[in-house]
């Protein structure tokens, strides 16, 4: 069978690098073409991450330039393939991550190597933080973050799409979860089954995480905000043993010094980009995926619940993540293909 593709689509291209505001609908893309090695995919649903405001900021390392199509995440059918592709069919759904971008958009194309199947009975938007949001949250949590059963871990944005998956994971894995999250949004980590809920714009975070630690600090800590809540993150884990996992800087950057280190906070500091994981750690990456598809395959992880927006509306969706008033995974989906999550 083959399938029609046009010669142009609609996709959201950043004009600039001063925010989310100068991302422009654009009805006259070229629709990309699949190389050796690659798939074209009709776009169900493309995820929204932190990782497109720093690009759309200039703020992401080695981030495209201006103008460009935005987007990292896309779930959707194949439609297309390049040559010597193999283990993937016309027609299935899959999920996947592109690093040149384009993924708010139409028609996305993917590296055939590193899609994932959508699980069977999902909708392709459920399957959106498979890549990205759900992988993360487990490195931090074990191979990096070597979580083990009776542990404390505190997480930091709780609410969003990699916080909820770090608060079902280590309640899967035993741990005691001190979830930091607004006070709006305390209810929904309860429900996930988070032992202690903080008000991440509190006054004083590390002193309520040693309060509820009884002055010991947490094992762990899942650090995705930077700012002065860094400070506030090193001050709450357990000195000597205690572990700091970076993986976001929502907040901004902030420095720590080796002074610091030495005197004030003796901790294991470990930095953690998922991207550099897959290139530079490819076999810890599989462990990972491994241990996600088991997860998945026991029910201890379900199909995510995202919050739709269309296309049109990605400027909309990305200011209001930027300023953290969202809960959980965000989707974009093109006009017309508006799939209802149950």
């Amino acid at each position: 069978m083959v399938m029609e593709i046009p010669t142009t689509m609609r996709a959201l291209r950043q004009a600039s690098l001063n925010g989310p505001q100068d991302l422009r609908l654009v009805t006259d893309a070229p629709v990309p073409r699949p190389g050796p090695g690659e798939v074209l995919i009709r776009v169900v649903a493309a995820g929204v991450n932190f990782v497109d405001i720093s690009q759309s900021r200039g703020a992401f390392a080695g981030g495209p330039q201006p103008p460009y199509l935005a987007g990292i995440e896309g779930a959707g059918e194949v439609v297309a393939m390049g040559q010597g592709v193999s283990g993937v069919e016309l027609g299935a759904h899959v999920v996947g991550v592109g690093i040149r971008g384009g993924a708010f958009a139409e028609y996305l194309v993917l590296p055939a190597a590193g899609v994932v199947s959508v699980p069977p009975g999902w909708a392709d938007e459920q399957a959106l933080g498979m890549m990205v949001s759900w992988p993360t949250a487990l490195a931090a949590l074990r191979p990096l973050g070597r979580l083990e059963t009776g542990q404390t871990v505190l997480i930091h944005a709780a609410a969003g799409a990699t916080g909820q998956a770090a608060v079902t994971m280590a309640k899967h894995y035993g741990a005691t979860v001190i979830a930091a999250a607004s006070p709006d949004k305390h209810d929904v980590v309860r429900v996930l089954g988070a032992d202690h809920v903080i008000d991440s714009r509190g006054t004083d975070l590390a002193a309520e995480v040693l309060r509820l630690t009884h002055g010991a600090g947490a094992d762990l800590v899942l650090e995705s905000v930077g700012g002065a809540t860094l400070g506030a993150s090193l001050a709450a884990a357990k000195r000597v043993t205690g572990r700091v996992v970076v993986y976001g800087l929502a907040g901004g950057e902030a420095a720590v010094t080796n002074w610091d280190l030495v005197y004030r906070h003796q901790v294991h500091l470990i930095g953690l980009n998922i991207g550099i994981l897959i290139q530079s750690a490819p076999r810890i990456f599989a462990d990972v995926m491994a241990e996600m598809f088991q997860l998945l395959a026991t029910g201890a992880l379900g199909p995510g619940q995202p919050t739709i927006y269309g296309l049109a509306e990605g400027p909309k969706a990305l200011a209001e993540l930027e300023a953290r008033t969202t809960v959980g995974k965000l989707a974009l989906v093109p006009v017309g293909k508006l799939a209802l999550v149950p």
